[in-house]
């Protein structure tokens, strides 16, 4: 047994049955290789798995050299942002559709983490946003986000006006249907289909992307992942804001959004041939012929 992750944590997709079969097999496996297995409080309330450690997800983040995750990237997102303070690295197993960050299958995950548990993998470092928005100089709302923080118009028809600067400099005032501000995580989700650009994921930087600019000469922009990113309202229609599709709040015209590079990140782990160019080819469709 490798004693760097002598205690794992199994996680799988919320509410999802399928997830069961293979995360029993994968307890069983990891348990006759003499690792301690934990499994999330929420995980286990949907499978039968009393041979095992149950703890929320909040004391297994303390007690975790490891945390394997079985779903699709929306799991991967929302455990990632919930583990990262504490450091524990991740692997993804893949039972959704891309899977950009699940990047394990089902039918290869024994042989992959034998390689890993053996000591065989490479260690990649992903960056996180943080958000805040202030009314009146009273904090209102606060997220971590490790694809994207969207400002977006809600139940109106018009397009939003948001100010933006950048370390305090005026950059401009953007008329559109929102706003993407991605990592370069998230440059393979929503802000890929706007038009932004895809960034590897290891740089440090962060997109702003707009989302049907009523001006085309709005385009995308890449930033330093030291950039200070202020968002001041200019609307009166209704806007919301929301981190990796997850954590949502209703904007007012009053309030200020400041968006920094939080300074913990998130550990993946991968097997040692693991390629970023390849699962492009393969997520997209790259190099096919119609």
């Amino acid at each position: 047994m490798n004693s760097t992750f002598e205690t794992i944590a199994l996680i799988g997709k919320y509410k999802k049955h399928e997830i069961t079969a293979p995360l029993l097999k994968l307890a069983k496996y990891l348990t006759n290789k003499g690792h301690q297995i934990l499994i999330d409080q929420l995980t286990a309330s949907q499978i039968v798995a009393r041979a095992y450690a149950t703890l929320p997800l909040e004391e297994i983040a303390q007690q975790a050299d490891l945390a394997i995750v079985i779903g699709g990237d929306g799991t991967m997102l929302n455990i990632a942002r919930k583990l990262a303070p504490y450091d524990v690295p991740l692997i993804g197993i893949n039972q959704g559709r891309l899977g950009f960050l699940t990047d394990l299958s089902l039918d290869n995950m024994f042989v992959i983490l034998d390689e890993i548990l053996a000591g065989q993998f490479e260690t990649e470092e992903r960056m996180l946003l943080s958000a805040q928005v202030t009314r009146a100089g009273i904090s209102k709302f606060d997220s971590l986000a490790f694809n994207d923080v969207v400002l977006h118009r809600g139940v109106s028809s018009g397009m939003i006006e948001l100010e933006v600067r950048i370390d305090g400099e005026y950059m401009n005032t953007l008329r559109s249907d929102g706003l993407i501000i991605a990592t370069p995580t998230g440059s393979t989700a929503y802000a890929l289909s706007a038009g932004g650009p895809i960034l590897f994921p290891s740089l440090n930087l962060i997109t702003l992307v707009p989302v049907c600019p009523h001006m085309l000469s709005n385009r995308p922009i890449v930033v330093s992942a030291n950039a200070h990113i202020e968002i001041n309202m200019r609307s009166s229609i209704s806007i919301g804001i929301n981190c990796d599709s997850h954590a949502y709040f209703d904007l007012k015209q009053i309030d200020r959004i400041s968006i920094k590079r939080h300074p913990q990140t998130v550990r993946l782990l991968h097997s040692t041939n693991h390629s970023y160019y390849r699962m492009l080819r393969e997520k997209l469709g790259w190099s096919e012929f119609p």
